[in-house]
């Protein structure tokens, strides 16, 4: 986290839609790179007024920040405003008002502010994220090491790298702090995600998808706050889950079921301690980090289909997955 060194507004920094993104466009000639330059010009240009770098008196930190509606209001990620009750929402141009820190969700890293002011603020429309796929084309924008009066909010464009755990995606955009909180659009200009957590290659980020917050909208804009940030993506609170303890045999192909948690999906549909699950969703199933990573582009309440080993026969289960925290808060 950096610190304030001379301006009130100057030096700061952070920790650490509708329609799915143009997917791996061709660019077989200097005219397909030429077109696919245009449309990053056209997007950056047009979402630029309203990315916008987040201050805050109280915690004497910094992140960024996107404008979604003309009435002020901003989507920003949930540790950038962490322990403030207010903060300054300042306009590439410089321009600074007063934002009201309304609610979040800590375990998808999301958060909203409401600009003060009265007025009719540049904003950008909504996209989607779960449609996303591994080399869809983004944008991103933000307050890299904190607002900068001597340029604009610096535009990187890059690809998506890989979907989940839960709600998050990963991209190869070269961010730093101040990023944090900042927006990912795709080729039509459409917020699509916030960035997270920054990753230590800077080119290996996490972004909060969009379709998180429509989740929770209604909650966070009326100013609830919960959940728990996690370092770990695979204990995130909003992971689905099984309910099941893993262990593997070295010649055993799939994850032998070493228990059962009273009370979860996996107790509901009959899984069995010894069990092997071999695949999900009709996806082979090698190992436990592979059975994660498979549950990982999952979301609670999702039906899945389970391959499940046992006596020598093969069996297979319906299972309704639930979020990590609502398994274990009934505990």
């Amino acid at each position: 986290m950096k610190k304030r060194t001379i301006f009130p507004i100057l030096g700061l920094s952070l920790l650490h839609a509708t329609m799915p993104v143009q997917a791996i466009e061709p660019t077989r000639s200097p005219l397909d790179l030429e077109k696919l330059e245009a449309k990053v010009a056209a997007v950056s240009r047009d979402v630029l007024p309203a990315t916008v770098a987040l201050l805050s008196d109280r915690t004497g930190a910094s992140g960024s920040g996107v404008i979604v509606a003309e009435d002020g209001l901003v989507l920003t990620a949930a540790h950038v405003i962490q322990g403030a009750e207010s903060v300054m929402v300042v306009f590439p141009d410089g321009k600074q008002v007063q934002g009201k820190v309304l609610g979040a969700n800590y375990s998808k890293d999301i958060a909203m502010v409401k600009i003060q002011d009265e007025g009719k603020w540049p904003f950008i429309g909504l996209g989607a994220s779960k449609p996303l796929a591994a080399g869809d084309w983004v944008v991103a924008l933000g307050h890299s090491a904190g607002f900068d009066a001597a340029r604009t909010p610096p535009v990187r464009f890059g690809r998506v790298i890989s979907k989940g755990p839960g709600n998050f995606l990963t991209t190869d955009c070269t961010l730093i702090g101040g990023d944090s909180g900042g927006p990912l659009f795709d080729l039509d200009g459409r917020l699509i995600a916030i960035h997270s957590s920054i990753g230590k290659s800077l080119t290996n980020n996490n972004h909060a998808g969009i379709d998180g917050f429509r989740e929770d909208w209604d909650r966070i804009l009326a100013g609830e706050t919960w959940g728990s940030l996690s370092l770990n993506p695979f204990a995130n609170p909003e992971m689905p889950v099984l309910g099941i303890g893993m262990a593997m045999m070295r010649g055993v192909p799939g994850v032998i079921v070493e228990r059962v948690v009273q009370g979860s999906p996996a107790a509901a549909a009959g899984v069995r301690t010894g069990d092997v699950i071999r695949s999900l969703d009709g996806s082979e199933v090698r190992d436990g980090g592979e059975l994660l990573q498979i549950l990982a582009k999952r979301q609670a309440g999702d039906q899945v289909k389970l391959g499940v080993q046992r006596d020598r026969r093969d069996i297979e289960m319906q299972v309704t997955l639930k979020r990590r925290s609502d398994l274990f808060a009934e505990r």
